[in-house]
């Protein structure tokens, strides 16, 4: 183990090494289990930092610009904890074009956050997205895996209002 993995296993608390450690040892003998053990990381912890990352790295035998890679490529990995609701915005052509710019300022509104942010209270998140494929229902907002389609502004705090009870 490397001085930097010390310095970084000492910044992680005993239940994240614990679950990264169970997770990089099912999954270590596994040629190009990277993404995998990242995934699982993720679903399990909610995000995955910088020193989760180098945890990894170091754990695997892996260089930390690969880990690094594959956290910042793919939109679906955090380097924070999200809230306890996450709200996407689409931002795909038939959304956009449909109106996603108010959806997302009535959001701002409401929340008193930006895209990216998490409320004070931990409760929701707001993401932009790339297409969800569901062009047909423009525009979309995705709360909690779930879709929403043909969204009106004025029908947002009735949405926001069903995760906040």
């Amino acid at each position: 183990m490397s001085i930097q993995t010390k310095e970084t296993e000492a910044l992680l608390s005993a239940d994240q090494k614990a679950i990264m450690d169970e997770i990089i040892e099912k999954n270590l003998d596994i040629p190009g289990s990277t993404m995998v053990v990242l995934n699982s990381i993720q679903e399990r912890l909610g995000f995955i930092s910088k020193e989760m990352e180098a945890y990894v790295a170091g754990e695997m035998n892996v260089p930390l610009s690969v880990v690094h890679g594959i956290v910042t490529f793919y939109s679906f990995f955090t380097d924070k904890p999200r809230g306890k609701h996450t709200i996407k915005f689409c931002m795909g052509t038939a959304c956009y074009v449909g109106g996603m710019e108010q959806l997302i300022e009535k959001a701002k509104q409401l929340l008193n956050v930006e895209p990216g942010q998490t409320t004070p209270d931990g409760l929701v998140t707001l993401e932009i997205c790339r297409c969800v494929g569901a062009c047909s229902q423009a525009p979309v907002v995705v709360i909690d895996e779930e879709i929403h389609g043909r969204l009106k502004p004025n029908k947002f705090p009735q949405l926001l209002k069903g995760i906040q009870e």
